[in-house]
């Protein structure tokens, strides 16, 4: 019998200082039974870092959602569709492979990845010469260890702050606090 995704419910405030977005977001996350607590913690911090576009290029006007996630390899983990289904924005999280990425890239307006993994710099030396020629691709990598942190602040039920300032995301819940700030690799 085949083990069902477990799902998370998460109201989530975000204070966007950098982009002027201020919003609260309900979301609800279906987390994959091979999915770790960190790996569905990281689409939540991306869909919080990016959230901004919502309104810098929809002007309000689309959809951000989780997408498949691991269910479905050709969905992306986070997307930013506008309200003629046009994708605007395909986030992924991990080390995918280029292939994808460049399907992604012909889909979308924008492609961003979030690396986390212990083994990204290996993932992104090995893969950079392959992504270089995409021009709509955004590579970022958050630490390890803050992830580790960050996967203690997953609950079946989230009550979440997410404040991004000069670039740094601080995401707060009555658990704790999880400051990251992500560095740009392409």
């Amino acid at each position: 019998m085949a083990l069902k995704s477990t799902i998370f419910k998460a109201n989530l405030a975000i204070a966007d200082i950098d982009h002027g977005y201020y919003a609260d977001h309900a979301l609800t996350l279906a987390r994959h039974p091979s999915e770790t607590d960190e790996r569905m913690m990281v689409r939540l911090a991306a869909l919080a870092l990016q959230a901004h576009e919502l309104q810098d290029t929809c002007r309000g006007d689309g959809t951000l959602a989780f997408g498949a996630g691991l269910s479905d390899p050709d969905d992306p983990d986070v997307s930013l569709t506008d309200f003629t289904g046009r994708k605007r924005l395909w986030i992924e999280v991990g080390q995918p492979e280029d292939k994808p990425l460049s399907k992604a890239a012909s889909r979308a307006d924008a492609v961003v990845v979030y690396a986390f993994h212990h083994a990204a710099e290996v993932w992104w030396k090995g893969i950079e010469s392959k992504l270089s020629r995409l021009d709509k691709l955004q590579v970022w990598r958050l630490p390890t260890d803050a992830v580790q942190q960050l996967a203690q602040l997953a609950e079946r039920s989230m009550q979440l702050q997410a404040t991004i300032q000069e670039g740094a995301l601080t995401l707060s819940s009555q658990l704790g606090s999880w400051h990251v700030e992500p560095l740009r690799w392409k």
